[in-house]
């Protein structure tokens, strides 16, 4: 049981980095575009939002550290946990992304962030159901996988 101890303790330790990478590129991203006093009032006003798309990729990543110790031919399961964690970051960064309009105006930029920043919370909920349909796939790959071993 010893041995198992490690093993154990890999899916955890990299859901918990993923949580933590989700909020760091969160929190970077906003503060270099709009600074540090602006990222932490849109943090209170959207945190459950924030907090929920990081919990959620990083459960994906979690039960996809277990899927690959459990089987070896893992399917696919990597390309459905980096397409919602890519959502779920897009997701995240919507919500303050009508500010890039500060830095990007030149370009053309304004539009798609203007249309970005009307739909912020659909955003956030799509983030929210790409990570819920990443975390059913893959928990169905667990479960198939432990059905056969």
């Amino acid at each position: 049981m010893a041995n198992d101890s490690p093993a154990a303790a890999k899916p955890l330790i990299a859901g918990s980095i993923a949580f933590v990478a989700m909020l760091a590129v969160y929190f970077g991203l906003l503060t270099l575009v709009s600074g540090w006093s602006f990222t932490v009032s849109e943090f209170t006003r959207y945190w459950y939002f924030v907090v929920a798309l990081a919990a959620g990729f990083g459960v994906q990543l979690a039960l996809y550290t277990y899927l690959k110790q459990v089987i070896t031919h893992h399917d696919g399961c990597g390309t459905i946990v980096a397409a919602s964690g890519t959502t779920s970051t897009a997701a995240m960064v919507s919500c303050c992304a009508h500010y890039l309009t500060n830095v990007l105006p030149v370009i053309g930029a304004a539009g798609l962030v203007t249309l970005v920043a009307d739909y912020q919370v659909e955003l956030f909920w799509l983030g929210l159901a790409f990570n819920a349909s990443g975390i059913i796939y893959i928990s169905n790959r667990i479960f198939h996988a432990a059905r056969h071993t």
